[in-house]
């Protein structure tokens, strides 16, 4: 396998993963702590607006909602994860995927709480970074949160890809 298939399937994996940790760690926050989960079904109808040019609601909550939204939301989000985990992977290159360390994975977790502060968020008609929130600085702790988990599944995941790599290579 050439190094540009290997990064490409090892970053779609990780991806998964790092999504999946995301959804792991909501799960737990709702089960241990009773935090309402992330709505991707918003994500979905967001997305189903878009061909009819809407691209910004003034609360997306309160918009009508679409057929097959929640399918749409979901598919979604773990597509957005691939796409981080990728990006993320063409940054750092084949050496940190075959020697992960969990700094980068984290920092870069961190740093794709950009995208529902700067772009989602205010799509949604919640306001720059939350603020137009009742607790913007709850909601915000909780994306720093949820992007960190991210972040942690990017460098847990990695270690797993690897070690499938050298059992069954």
């Amino acid at each position: 396998m050439n190094n540009l298939a290997f990064s490409l399937i090892s970053a779609i994996l990780i991806g998964i993963g790092a999504t999946l940790t995301t959804d792991l760690w909501a799960l737990f926050l709702k089960r241990a702590f009773k935090i309402t989960s992330p709505n991707y079904c918003l994500v979905g109808r967001w997305l189903r607006y878009m061909p009819e040019g809407t691209f910004r609601h003034s609360s997306i909550a309160s918009t009508p909602q679409k057929s097959g939204e929640c399918t749409v939301g979901w598919i979604a989000h773990y597509m957005i994860g691939i796409t981080f985990a990728i990006a993320f992977v063409g940054l750092v290159g084949n050496n940190w995927l075959q020697h992960p360390t969990l700094i980068p994975a984290i920092t870069f977790g961190v740093g794709t709480v950009l995208m529902p502060f700067f772009i989602m968020q205010p799509a949604f008609g919640l306001g720059f970074a939350a603020s137009k929130m009742s607790n913007p600085r709850q909601a915000r702790l909780r994306s720093l949160m949820n992007h960190t988990a991210f972040g942690v599944g990017l460098y847990l995941f990695a270690l797993l890809v690897n070690w499938l790599l050298r059992v069954y290579a």
